[in-house]
């Protein structure tokens, strides 16, 4: 279906055009391009590698399970993934015990400040929460993406409690490119 314009002073009349022959066309090659593409339910799950820390801050724990998920099996060596974890587990290692002074530190404060003395702790998480993002992104584009996983830090709720928590997704890539008819 196309709309057409003539000029300005039919601005507000809209004229429709029947094209039957090219949109019968266009069914059948989206028909063709649909059947050669993978279908994303039959992709598997995605693995979530959950905290496994004592101390959680905002929903990001100080580390994550070094665990080898059985699934992952035949994708990546057990090595690669607890060196990735690993480097995710220094990375909270550093950051998190530096949120937490500041939100004990915040919350002593926090009578007298209306809140404010919390929004240290605050974007202390979230620029931890960003490194991680990046640290994730720079494993994907090191290794992960070739072998056709995608790593990501994504919030879940947990399932003994109405608290979020932040887990590592480790997610299976399609095996051919998608393409999207214009």
């Amino acid at each position: 279906m196309s709309v057409l314009l003539p000029n300005m002073a039919d601005f507000d009349t809209i004229y429709e055009l029947e094209e039957e022959e090219d949109e019968e066309e266009e069914e059948s090659e989206t028909v063709v391009r649909s059947q050669e593409l993978p279908r994303l339910r039959d992709a598997p799950e995605p693995v979530a590698v959950r905290g496994a820390g004592q101390i959680t801050v905002f929903g990001l724990t100080n580390k994550f399970d070094t665990e080898f998920p059985s699934v992952l099996t035949g994708k990546v060596a057990p090595e690669e993934f607890k060196t990735s974890i690993s480097r995710v587990n220094v990375c909270l290692k550093k950051n998190l015990p530096i949120s937490v002074k500041w939100l004990l530190c915040g919350c002593l404060c926090c009578c007298c400040t209306l809140g404010c003395s919390l929004w240290p702790a605050v974007c202390l998480n979230k620029r931890t929460r960003r490194s991680i993002e990046k640290l994730l992104e720079w494993e994907n584009n090191r290794l992960y993406h070739k072998l056709g996983l995608h790593w990501k830090l994504s919030k879940r709720k947990c399932e003994t409690s109405n608290m979020v928590e932040y887990v590592i997704l480790i997610e299976f890539l399609p095996k051919y490119p998608i393409f999207r008819p214009d």
